[in-house]
């Protein structure tokens, strides 16, 4: 999990970057993320990137129409 702050003139823009690695960790995820959300100030502007599904690991290639 990353973000980044831009300061604006009337409010500032926090853009938070998450990968959520797998589906076992997702309790735990949504904690820490909703601890993060907690500690962000309410006047400023959120807006959250990521791949929130994402699954780790190869992927079997069809090559020629066989697996």
């Amino acid at each position: 999990m990353s973000h980044i702050v831009l300061r604006g003139r009337w409010c500032n823009i926090i853009v938070l970057n998450v990968h959520e690695p797998c589906e076992d960790s997702k309790d735990n995820f949504c904690e820490e993320l909703g601890q993060v959300f907690e500690h962000i100030p309410t006047y400023h502007l959120k807006i959250l990137l990521g791949d929130l599904n994402a699954k780790v690991g190869r992927e079997r290639v069809i090559s020629n129409g066989q697996l």
